[in-house]
């Protein structure tokens, strides 16, 4: 397995990623390709001994998080990264790519160099969540802010062979996040996206609340990208005050500071599922191969995270099951001409 790193994309680039490569390639078993620079990404990588299965592709810098026409960008550099990147799994020379980059350029990049698969009618973002019991799916979170229902229909049929193929979810359970979860809730879209997710052969249950997301009453939760991406953050920005919380009043105390050298282990264990390092990416869902986009402050241990799961979605058949299904469906689907 190997896999494409856009070296030079994210906060903390080029060190905290070539940190995740050397750590990834010696975890996983899995070959890393760095892109970039090959000046300033070999002189970094020659500060991890032992990384031999982590080599270096030449490319260009990053397309920068504050570049105003983001897709203008990437269609005139074609040496950027990020481009390089992608075209190396356009040519079979890469199974999957991941980039801790701008999330416009990533996505941007992905629909130019490897293209939209045949039947999408809009890529969308997916993300594992949390819950007791393991993962939850949740598509879109972020790509599409205007969405039909057809899209939200699709967007289910992606979810769905993501939890097959590569959590290995028998028949997932599919529900539609909303405001109520009785039938006829919600505005305009998600009432008619209801009827026709009701229409299909998925293992549809009905609505769901965000409070019950991570309850694990469903196996994929689909939404537009506007909610998704709000849902996700306001997740993101509770789970750190919450670690902030434990941390602050652990300090304020010596005698909670005695007690959490007996609680460390727990609390380790407690916390962890709150730290999006844990989690490496988000699955850019609906293009022709595997990309998975990083969180732009991404450290080496989310990094490494990301690459596996780029390894996991390459290793699983993901793609080749969504090129035969939506290639064959895309003219009798209940989202086709919606």
């Amino acid at each position: 397995m190997k896999i494409a790193l856009d070296a030079m994309g994210g906060d903390l680039s080029p060190v905290e990623p070539i940190k995740g490569a050397v750590l990834a390639a010696q975890e996983f078993d899995l070959e890393v390709v760095l892109v970039g620079p090959p000046e300033i990404l070999e002189a970094e990588l020659k500060k991890h001994p032992g990384a031999g299965r982590v080599s270096v592709v030449a490319g260009g810098d990053a397309i920068a998080m504050e570049e105003d026409r983001i897709v203008q960008a990437v269609r005139q550099r074609r040496d950027a990264s990020i481009n390089v990147a992608m075209g190396l799994v356009r040519d079979g020379q890469a199974d999957a790519v991941v980039s801790a980059g701008n999330t416009g350029a990533v996505m941007a990049s992905a629909f130019f160099v490897l293209g939209r698969m045949r039947g999408i009618e809009r890529p969308a973002i997916g993300t594992l969540l949390p819950y007791n019991a393991g993962r939850v799916f949740l598509i879109d979170a972020g790509a599409n802010a205007d969405c039909r229902p057809s899209h939200l229909v699709q967007f289910a049929e992606m979810g769905t062979a993501y939890m097959e193929r590569v959590v290995g979810v028998t028949r997932p359970r599919v529900a539609l996040l909303n405001v109520g979860e009785e039938a006829g809730k919600g505005n305009e879209l998600t009432q008619e996206a209801f009827e026709r997710l009701r229409e299909t052969d998925l293992n549809f249950i009905g609505n769901v609340e965000g409070v019950r997301v991570h309850k694990g009453v469903a196996d994929v939760v689909v939404t537009d990208g506007f909610t998704g991406n709000v849902a996700i953050k306001v997740g993101e920005g509770i789970a750190d005050y919450i670690l902030e919380q434990v941390r602050a009043t652990i300090k304020s105390s010596p005698l909670f500071i005695t007690a959490t050298i007996l609680l460390r282990p727990a609390l380790r264990r407690a916390l962890k599922s709150l730290q999006y390092e844990e989690y490496g990416g988000a699955n850019l869902m609906g293009v022709n191969g595997v990309v998975v986009i990083a969180h732009g402050r991404s450290d080496a241990i989310a990094i490494k995270n990301a690459l596996r799961l780029a390894r996991d979605a390459a290793g699983s058949g993901l793609i080749e099951t969504m090129r035969a299904s939506f290639a064959t469906s895309s003219e009798t689907s209940p989202a086709a001409g919606r």
